[in-house]
């Protein structure tokens, strides 16, 4: 049995669906393909599931409401609830894909949450990895970013805080999916800005259909990567246990020891995360400056800021802290919502009953940090 015959369907057996799933299905092979597969697994071990279909209309195509109606037909046929969302609103000129995909992950997000399910399904495929893994390849020098980026994208990934993306088919080929759907007599929709060369991922898939053996370097690439992903991922935790506290919340203190620990690559990661994690953002900051702060903290006693974190570096320990500029302004406190990137909140009460603000100079004054 190979990936280009026949995909594995044991690839649902180890997620959680306790919540439900959504599965993005945009009418392409891949996704199709990924929802028969789920409906099938679902059917057969746990029916009582909560399944929802949904097609993200990016509007970006004359023919892209006729290939959601096409999507919802097929899910009405076969009993699958099935919503279509639409990007709305003026798209941008320049990185229109990376724009496309945060709106995609966003609504899909919102479908979830309206529905109180906590994993959205998505069928990306090995090609996909493939062609991610080469193009990332291509930035590693730039970005200086040796390693993680190289292991290409992650079976599963947390969005939000909040809701967890899957990828189960990253280990199946394109082909076996579309074998899959011809099987079931299924048909599915070409995206024609998928072969166009003037972006970057069809360039790559080119490229890479040009080369023989080329995809399968990829892949044999990003298992490596991945391996050493994670690895570093377990000393970087260790680091942390190790060193960091929180003294009060929104506040983590690192012990002298963390920057002398004698793991570079550990100690840099781990600072990546936890500047991060208190500064509330979606993506690591900078390797480079993340590498010249951790050489700072064995130096000298300072005081900077990265990724809206403040570093305070003092004799004994390192404190950061969330930087008190561009803090959201005051509103409503909505259930649910995450506040600043990094505070959730839950109500007992109606929505707009407390107002959500920052503490204030005076109030923050009264929180200083002790030696």
């Amino acid at each position: 049995m190979t990936p280009e015959t026949e995909p594995d369907r044991s690839v649902f057996s180890q997620i959680d669906f306790t919540s439900g799933a959504v599965a993005a299905v945009s009418g392409g092979s891949d996704s199709t393909a990924l929802l028969l597969l789920l409906k099938d697994h679902l059917d057969r071990t746990a029916p009582a599931t909560k399944l929802l279909a949904v097609t993200i209309d990016h509007g970006l195509r004359p023919g892209s409401a006729a290939e959601a109606q096409a999507v919802a037909r097929l899910c009405a046929g076969r009993g699958i609830a099935h919503r279509i969302l639409v990007w709305s609103g003026r798209k941008p000129s320049t990185g229109l894909p990376a724009a496309a995909r945060e709106a995609r992950y966003r609504l899909l997000a919102e479908a979830a949450q309206a529905e109180g399910i906590g994993l959205i399904l998505t069928g990306h495929t090995a090609d996909d990895q493939a062609e991610t893994v080469l193009m990332r390849k291509a930035r590693q020098e730039a970005e200086r970013e040796p390693g993680r980026g190289l292991a290409g994208m992650a079976p599963a990934t947390l969005y939000d805080w909040r809701i967890w993306i899957a990828r189960p088919l990253l280990g199946t080929r394109r082909a076996a999916l579309r074998e899959v759907l011809r099987r079931a007599n299924v048909g599915w929709a070409e995206d024609p800005t998928n072969e166009d060369e003037a972006f970057e991922r069809p360039r790559v898939r080119a490229a890479l259909a040009d080369r023989k053996g080329a995809r399968e370097d990829a892949l044999a690439l990003a298992a490596r990567a991945a391996v050493e992903r994670e690895q570093l991922g377990h000393r970087a935790a260790a680091l942390i246990r190790g060193f960091a506290s929180r003294p009060a919340a929104g506040l983590v203190r690192l012990d002298s020891g963390f920057a002398t620990a004698g793991d570079e690559a550990a100690a840099v990661y781990a600072l990546r995360v936890l500047l991060a994690t208190v500064g509330g953002v979606a993506f690591l900051p900078d390797q480079a400056r993340s590498e010249a702060l951790l050489n700072r903290l064995r130096a000298a006693r300072f005081c900077a800021t990265l990724s809206r974190t403040v570093v305070d570096a003092r004799r004994a320990s390192t404190f950061l802290r969330r930087e008190t500029r561009n803090l959201p302004p005051a509103a409503p406190a909505v259930d649910n919502a995450l506040w600043d990137g990094r505070r959730r909140i839950t109500l007992g009460d109606e929505p707009g009953a407390f107002l959500i603000a920052p503490l204030g100079a005076a109030g923050a004054a009264k929180r200083a940090i002790a030696e």
